[in-house]
């Protein structure tokens, strides 16, 4: 952790300004340390992907991993210019990627609703470029959505959870709501970095804001989430 930092990481790079990445993708256990399931693709028949950034991905992974109905987490880059690039690069600020959780769950045991329930509850989605100390582009609050279904979910889930932040006075959320860009696995060490170093860094930057697990049903919510389904449609 570190309170001071390059100003240069606190802002997304332009794509000129990239580092190059490479075209080799990083190599990953084949199997889930915790779960048993495989990190990669293809993933078992009726299981759905939900992605994630919200700050340190050693301890986000391990929050979906413990959920019942995931069959499979990973941890990698995503949001950003550069190609398959290495944790070091990511820290420079010079990639523009999030510290991703990729998370392949059983639809019939968790919803993708329980699944942003606890996205909004673990984190603090108001601090921009960081969480805590830590500080940076890759730390930012981010919804990588995979078809319209979860983005108008996402969207919903965005507008009742600002309701409550604002009621027990917190800021504006900033968190990215995006159609889900291209997921880089991280090393083979970062993957399910907190089972195999029990005692590894993990901060806890809630906020104490909870969201009820039918937020969907919100009046207010549901005007908001037809509203991005519109710009969706139009966006085609």
């Amino acid at each position: 952790m570190n309170w001071f930092v390059d100003s240069r990481k606190l802002r997304m790079p332009k794509p000129e300004e990239a580092l190059p990445g490479r075209h080799t993708s990083m190599p990953v256990p084949e199997r889930h340390a915790v779960l048993g399931a495989s990190l990669r693709p293809p993933y078992p028949a009726g299981t759905e992907i939900a992605e994630f950034g919200l700050g340190c991905f050693w301890g986000a992974e391990k929050l979906f991993w413990q959920t019942p109905g995931v069959v499979s987490t990973a941890v990698g880059y995503a949001g950003g210019f550069s190609p398959n690039p290495t944790y070091e690069e990511v820290c420079t600020g010079r990639t523009g990627h999030i510290e991703t959780v990729r998370v392949v769950f059983d639809p019939k045991v968790v919803s993708y609703g329980e699944l942003l329930k606890l996205f909004w509850e673990e984190h603090d989605p108001t601090q921009g470029m960081r969480q805590g100390g830590d500080q940076g582009t890759q730390y930012r609050s981010a919804i990588l959505t995979h078809g319209e279904a979860q983005q108008r979910e996402a969207e919903a889930s965005r507008a009742v959870f600002q309701e409550r932040l604002t009621a027990a006075g917190k800021g504006t959320i900033a968190t990215e709501i995006v159609p889900a860009p291209d997921f880089y696995f991280a090393e083979g060490y970062h993957q399910q970095y907190l089972e195999k170093n029990p005692n590894g860094y993990c901060p806890n930057h809630a906020t104490g804001v909870t969201l009820p697990v039918d937020f969907f049903k919100s009046e207010g919510a549901a005007r908001r989430a037809a509203d991005a389904a519109k710009a969706i449609e139009q966006a085609r």
